[in-house]
């Protein structure tokens, strides 16, 4: 299930630009982060295009995971997206936008390292809005069987993250890293490179797929025998006199900064590719074998699942304390009577929102003529008493209620899910949809019963002073 975390969503405090080359393009690229509003989440801008196209990062919109994350919507295509993502997550952002003057950000060191030190410069901004985040109740899987990969996650007290790699070569031996917490991203995952290995390179750079400039922003593990010829291509790319192979099996251009760097990059990925659920997860992600396209699988499989229990989200109501209003207080402030009042108790009321309670019994006078032999609650009386509630609601933000009354004036885009039969408790959550202005109320409903929804409605109404007052 979704619910709403204690905690709150955050943006960048300012807008922060690097400059770098693009990986794959070999072009200069410039990525600017930019504050974004609550519920935004995290969004590319293409301001080399014409009507500077926006691209969210959305795991529906991965097309290609060849060499990195490619999202394309419209024919407008980010390349290599994960690292930025996974420097917004680890740095506990959920809303920014992202401007590229070019199709992939800056490669920088092959981490996400400079990310972070920019989102760090440009400070975190606290928001208003709660963060929603998907609690995982049960163990979720996918696996990628060509591969053997597989990702897991199951249910944890926060979200972290286990990758275990094995490439089955002797130079890079099966490697695990762990994240126990968001909060240790920036000191053990964020400078962890991407790596690569010299059969792929030698791939690469025949078809001219390299264009960074150099090789000094990937580990190159050399998992073969280096011919002259290789090494001519690699002292060309690599922009060096000499080039040669370390005791340990990788390229003399770069220095590892763990001996698990390998995994701890992959981890890296992983969690910039499951940025693209969304949804903050609460949950324990264990990846073996991972890659782009088992993550973003995992990712589109997650977000469907997040998708159809937040569409069929019942909330939780505690009947078990006093409530806010009984049926007496209620009359109180409703000029409805039995048997034409629908609501028996309010169990939560804000300023925007209200939530009340019916126990539907066989004695209602309506089960009398409407289908007496399979007595069903009419669906026009559960809006109605959907209304009444919301009555509770407008009534509420006036000083003296029993001199009021509330008409509805509007009820749009009713539905009935469900039918409501004698013994069924009904509870109607009542939210604003936008401030009350005018004494005129807009509201949306919702009516569960049996731990569904049954019914939906917007309502509009209108708070208006009773003539015998």
């Amino acid at each position: 299930m979704t619910n709403c975390n204690a905690s709150k969503q955050k943006t960048i405090g300012r807008e922060i630009s690097l400059t770098g080359v693009g990986l794959h393009t070999g072009k200069e690229v410039t990525i600017t982060f930019k504050p974004a509003p609550e519920n935004h989440g995290f969004t590319f801008v293409r301001t080399d295009l014409e009507g500077h196209p926006q691209i969210e990062a959305d795991a529906n919109l991965v097309v290609n995971t060849q060499r990195g994350t490619n999202l394309e919507k419209r024919g407008v295509k980010i390349q290599t997206s994960e690292h930025v993502l996974a420097a917004l997550v680890g740095m506990d952002i959920d809303n920014c936008l992202m401007e590229l003057n070019a199709s992939e950000p800056p490669i920088m060191d092959g981490s996400s390292k400079y990310f972070v030190q920019a989102i760090e410069e440009a400070g975190v901004t606290e928001q208003e809005a709660s963060r929603e985040e998907y609690v995982v109740t049960e163990v979720i899987t996918y696996r990628d069987e060509a591969s053997g990969s597989e990702i897991t996650v199951i249910p944890a007290d926060e979200y972290q993250v286990t990758t275990m790699v094995d490439f089955g070569t002797k130079v890079l031996g099966t490697q695990n890293a762990s994240l126990q917490k968001i909060s240790d991203f920036k000191n053990e995952i964020a400078d962890a490179r991407t790596f690569s290995f010299l059969h792929e390179i030698e791939m690469l750079l025949e078809h001219g797929l390299i264009k960074g400039g150099d090789l000094n922003n990937a580990i190159v593990y050399v998992d073969k025998e280096l011919s002259p010829e290789t090494m001519e291509k690699l002292r060309d790319a690599f922009k060096k006199d000499e080039i040669s192979v370390k005791p340990n099996g990788i390229l003399d251009n770069l220095t590892l900064h763990y001996p698990n760097e390998a995994a701890r990059h992959k981890l890296l990925d992983v969690l910039g590719d499951l940025a693209l659920i969304g949804t903050r997860i609460r949950g324990k992600v264990i990846a073996n074998k991972p890659g782009h396209l088992v993550n973003t699988e995992f990712a589109k499989k997650l977000s469907k699942i997040i998708k159809i229990e937040s569409r069929n989200k019942v909330p939780k109501f505690d009947t078990s304390k006093p409530p806010v209003k009984d049926v007496n207080q209620i009359m109180e402030m409703l000029p409805h009577r039995p048997p034409f009042l629908l609501v028996d108790k309010i169990l939560e009321l804000s300023d925007e929102h209200v939530v009340g309670l019916k126990n539907v019994t066989m004695n209602e006078p309506f089960f009398v003529g409407h289908f007496p032999g399979a007595p069903v609650m009419p669906g026009v009386l559960i809006v109605e008493a959907m209304a009444q509630t919301g009555g509770i609601l407008a009534l509420s933000t006036v000083p003296d209620p029993e001199n009021y009354l509330t008409f509805f004036m509007k009820i749009n885009n009713v539905k009935f899910k469900q039918q409501v039969n004698p013994g069924d408790t009904l509870f109607f959550k009542l939210d604003l949809i936008s401030p009350i202005r005018r004494g005129i109320v807009h509201m949306s409903g919702n009516a569960y019963a049996n731990d569904k929804l049954v019914t939906e409605a917007e309502l509009m109404a209108q708070i208006v002073k009773s003539k015998k007052s």
